[in-house]
């Protein structure tokens, strides 16, 4: 899913993403401010700011205007339908679990709230990632979570993850996704941020890595469900088995064909 440096979130998202990823407490009593702007435009992109509820803009405005590092990917094809991708962005642990269960990836993740996850990607990078904004096709992410590593040991941060969603028609016309992210780190630690000239190249590094690790995994997801759907029922159905919702969804979509609904707020009736 989505990690500290991006998803689900992870899709993720966190992968994006995957996947699997980190987030934020909204604070009590935070106030609503209506002098706190974003800028529609991220690496080309343009993101409905306006429709960001202003109680979360001025806490994203804090990390786009002074990130530490800014990172895009993509766009990454996944081998998923527009269904399906949807599903495993909207239900992390979920993802995180077959992922798993395929031996894709470590990644694990608990729901902590409504639109709120903790994830832990197996490599390092653990927090928790919150759904700010989302509409067909794009969609905010905040993030908060740290990652150790013998480079990079104990860093904390936050990040806001901007992620672009489009469906396409692959080479065989079976339906696809393209993923786009945009992620604004800044670290916590005041020492380090005072580095960020020389730590730049490394961060910026670990967080387009972990990104695009994430879209990948999900896409090498996607391609295990199209090519051999029985194997990733029978490991989804083994014990303990996923919840019935679930395995409901993966036969309807891998064994009934693509489901027609499209409604992002059909699959999040599934927790």
């Amino acid at each position: 899913m989505i990690s500290a440096w991006r998803f689900r979130p992870g899709p993720v998202a966190h992968v994006l993403v995957v996947g699997i990823a980190m987030g934020t407490v909204v604070f009590a009593g935070y106030a609503r401010s209506e002098t706190c702007t974003l800028p529609p435009v991220h690496a080309g992109l343009t993101f409905p700011v306006e429709r960001v509820d202003p109680v979360w803009t001025c806490r994203l405005q804090a990390i786009v205007q002074s990130y530490t590092t800014v990172s895009k990917v993509g766009p990454i094809r996944t081998a998923l339908s527009e269904s399906m991708y949807r599903h495993l962005l909207d239900h992390p642990p979920f993802t995180a679990d077959v992922i798993r269960r395929l031996h894709l990836g470590r990644y694990r993740s608990e729901a902590r709230g409504l639109d709120r996850f903790w994830g832990d990607d197996g490599e390092g990078t653990r927090g928790v990632v919150e759904l700010v904004y989302e509409d067909p096709t794009s969609r905010i992410y905040f993030l908060e979570g740290m990652h150790e590593s013998r480079v990079l040991p104990h860093v904390k941060g936050k990040a806001v993850v901007f992620l672009r969603i489009g469906v396409v028609r692959d080479a065989n016309s079976h339906e696809a996704t393209d993923s786009t992210l945009v992620a604004y780190t800044k670290l916590d630690n005041r020492v380090l941020s005072g580095l960020v000239s020389l730590l730049h190249p490394l961060v910026s590094r670990v967080v387009t890595s972990r990104l695009q690790k994430g879209v990948e995994t999900i896409d090498r997801l996607g391609v295990a469900m199209r090519q051999d759907p029985q194997r990733v029922l029978s490991e989804a159905e083994k014990s303990p088995p996923l919840p019935e919702q679930h395995l409901a969804f993966l036969k309807q979509t891998l064994l009934g064909g693509q489901s027609t609904d499209k409604s992002s707020s059909a699959g999040r009736s599934i927790p």
